[in-house]
């Protein structure tokens, strides 16, 4: 009887501690909502100061939220950037899809074209990307119809693709066997790429070749995702009508609701503690135990 008694105080323990080694939000912490009134909000990303950048695309504006001062305007006119991204120089890399292309934001907060088109035709819209390493770009390229684009447009319509963009300039496409693909991410040691199919509602797993091509597509999650991050657990965080978190494993660790269909998410904050989640007309940050990598 004691031994048994042993036993069952000992698997307790183990169950206890497991649970407290998935425990990702911070003791106490809620969903907060840190500003609202846009349209439709995306492409958050972090300044290496931990201040968040966010889009609202319909009204082709990027805002900026601190976590002590709250949001400000960054800029209105921004080439209808979606997702964006930091890159080593610091520098706001964006999916700008007035014109179908990759740029960043020089000092003067000048939109400086990276890349448009492929196969000679316009890109059907870059969306979401990631910048691995070594500074070469992925990024998806579904298709949504733009009512700002102009007339004789010649998107890829016949391909819903994936692209790698390599520092000198050089594009291929890495993925073309989706129905949508949308949200991605890699991992900080550049080996692993997280990439959603959000039509098909899955998301996959693959590993990089040192070329920057992709190899043995997994099944991950049963999510599809508009914009998805990663901690330094390795956990992944999907949005598809709530943030859902997976490990490294591919096991959903926690759900998220959120009070509006989130976009997108990063982790921000001078600690990268606070996850920053984007969603329809407002943006709501919570606080983590983890911490973000991007």
């Amino acid at each position: 009887m004691k031994k048994l008694i042993v036993f069952y105080l000992f698997l307790f323990l183990v169950l206890v501690c497991n649970g407290q080694s998935q425990r990702i939000i911070a003791k106490n912490a809620e969903v907060e909502i840190a500003g609202t009134g846009f349209i439709f909000t995306e492409g958050p990303a972090v300044a290496p100061n931990g201040n968040v950048y966010f889009t609202d695309q319909p009204n082709d504006r990027i805002h900026i939220w601190d976590e002590k001062e709250g949001i400000s305007l960054y800029l209105e006119g921004t080439g209808r950037s979606n997702g964006m991204y930091f890159n080593a120089k610091g520098q706001l890399v964006t999916c700008a899809d007035e014109k179908n292309q990759l740029a960043y934001f020089d000092e003067n907060k000048n939109l400086i074209p990276i890349h448009e088109g492929f196969g000679g035709k316009h890109l059907n819209a870059p969306n979401d990307l990631w910048i691995a390493p070594k500074g070469s770009v992925y990024f998806s390229d579904p298709y949504y119809h733009r009512k700002w684009w102009d007339e004789g447009h010649t998107e890829i319509q016949d391909v819903r693709g994936v692209y790698y963009l390599n520092t000198i300039g050089e594009i291929k496409r890495v993925i073309d066997d989706y129905e949508t693909p949308n949200g991605l991410i890699g991992t900080p040691d550049g080996k692993i790429l997280y990439v959603a199919d959000i039509q098909a509602k899955k998301t996959w797993k693959y590993d990089i070749h040192t070329d920057g091509s992709l190899a043995n597509k997994t099944f991950f999650a049963p999510n599809g995702s508009d914009g998805m991050t990663i901690d330094n657990k390795g956990n992944v965080y999907l949005t598809s009508g709530k943030v859902w978190v997976y490990n490294p494993k591919g096991e959903l660790i926690q759900e998220i609701e959120v009070p509006e269909r989130p976009s997108n998410v990063c982790f921000g904050g001078k600690k990268r503690d606070i996850l920053f989640i984007t969603a329809r007309k407002g943006v709501y940050t919570l606080k983590m135990k983890v911490k973000g990598v991007d």
